[in-house]
């Protein structure tokens, strides 16, 4: 026989003692940890995101394993994202790593293709999911890979079948727009429409358009009704000859009430050669391009030149730059043309736009463009009435013309962006945005 001591007001206290170790156990172990994760936060490398289009708050919020900071001297790794058009209308993803510091000379590329259809949504998702791939080698190298867990998701979709559109894509758009008030009405109406096919040797571009619009002000002594209206269509096919050489041809047609135009028919075989590979258009590009024109025009109007018609030859040689690098990008381009009949009628234009990191914090732009214009054959004879002149319904006689504009910005303070808060909007969401399209 056994017999059990009990000892008055103690027997519940181990009971009660096993369960406040319990509930504090997991406190305890998350204040541990806590500072683990913000130590090991430490180590993980620093990214500096150059993509002026992609939605930045979004892939701050889905990839928090790398340390992100506003000046990519500061950072370990530099992710440049450019885009280039797809023959279907989308839009091709080059996304470049260039690694500093730690990691200098590790550099990769990584590509993601958009569909035309894809939204914003399903656009910031896939960069987001490069971005994570591409991200790994670097994040491999510190200590935070420790927390990293990797997953694999086998695709189970049927393979895709025979393109019976055989790589063409079309568009078709329309739109209008209207204003107005008690002494002034405006409107217009546009009109778009294209088919383009895209393959590795072959593109082929056609587009037609229309527009027309309508100012009409309602004065005390009568009433301004002014129409401007125009037509155009254009078809381009070039073939791919090698790596840096390409062939093909522009067919023209156009009908302009502000370009004194009844209608204008050109034909204009053209070649190309690009100093870099083609494979490297995303980042840098240096095109040389010669065109030889033939273009059959009709007049509204007789021109200053006595013409209501007449046939001529052109040339046209331009040269054009794309960089896009770690310190900023550049395009520039440059255009020389003259028509064979009169070398004296000719065309020079120049454009370039820079955006430079010049140092820690300091950012510039400068964009302007310039041209020598002395081939505008269709002016009219009969000139132009104020109300033409003032509401640019047609081309007036110039000797030049030019724009420019610069800028500069300074930022300082922490280097790091890791914190996303969208309330009350986004903070020093202002700047300036400058865009390139080809």
């Amino acid at each position: 026989m056994s017999v059990r001591r009990c000892v008055p007001g103690r027997g519940p206290a181990l009971p009660v003692l096993i369960v406040l170790l319990a509930l504090a156990a997991p406190a305890a172990f998350a204040q541990e940890a806590e500072p683990e994760i913000e130590a090991l936060k430490k180590t993980a490398p620093r990214v500096y995101l150059d993509c002026g289009s992609c939605d930045i708050n979004y892939i701050k919020t889905e990839i928090t394993f790398v340390n992100y900071v506003r000046d990519r001297n500061e950072a370990q790794i530099h992710v440049m994202i450019t885009t280039l058009r797809t023959g279907s209308g989308g839009y091709e993803y080059t996304v470049s790593f260039l690694g500093q510091d730690d990691f200098a000379g590790m550099n990769d590329v990584q590509t993601y293709y958009a569909g035309k259809l894809d939204t914003d949504d399903e656009v910031r998702r896939g960069l987001v999911k490069v971005l994570k791939v591409g991200l790994m080698p670097y994040v491999a190298r510190t200590s935070i890979a420790s927390r990293i867990a990797l997953n694999w998701t086998p695709e189970d979709k049927p393979a895709e079948g025979p393109d019976r559109w055989n790589f063409w894509v079309f568009s078709l758009s329309a739109s209008g727009y209207f204003n107005g008030e008690s002494t002034y009405k405006y409107g217009s109406l546009h009109f778009n429409g294209s088919a383009n096919r895209v393959t590795p040797d072959l593109k082929v571009g056609l587009s037609l358009s229309a527009y027309r619009s309508r100012d009409k002000f309602i004065l005390e002594d009568g009433t301004i009704d002014s129409v401007s209206e125009s037509a155009g269509f254009s078809g381009l096919v070039v073939k791919s000859l090698s790596d840096h050489w390409s062939a093909g041809a522009y067919v023209e047609a156009e009908s302009s009430s502000y370009s004194n135009l009844d209608l204008s028919l050109t034909v204009a075989p053209a070649v190309e050669f690009n100093l870099f590979p083609y494979a490297e258009s995303t980042r840098r590009q240096l095109r040389f391009l010669y065109k030889l024109g033939f273009s059959a025009v009709r007049y509204r109007e007789e021109t200053i030149y006595l013409k209501t018609s007449e046939r001529l030859w052109k040339e046209s040689l331009s040269a054009s730059l794309e960089l896009k690098e770690k310190w900023g990008s550049v395009s520039a381009s440059l255009e020389g043309s003259h028509y064979f009949h009169d070398a004296r009628k000719y065309r020079l234009e120049i454009f370039s736009i820079c955006s430079l990191q010049l140092v820690k914090g300091l950012n510039a732009y400068v964009l302007g463009s310039a041209s020598r214009t002395r081939d505008l054959l269709g002016l009219p004879r009969g000139g132009a009435t104020l109300e033409e002149v003032l509401l640019q319904r047609k081309q007036l006689a110039t000797g030049y013309s030019y724009f420019a504009a610069v800028g500069l910005s300074f930022t300082f303070g922490s280097v790091f962006t890791n914190v996303v808060n969208p309330r009350f909007g986004t903070v020093g969401s202002g700047g300036t945005s400058i865009s390139i399209s080809n």
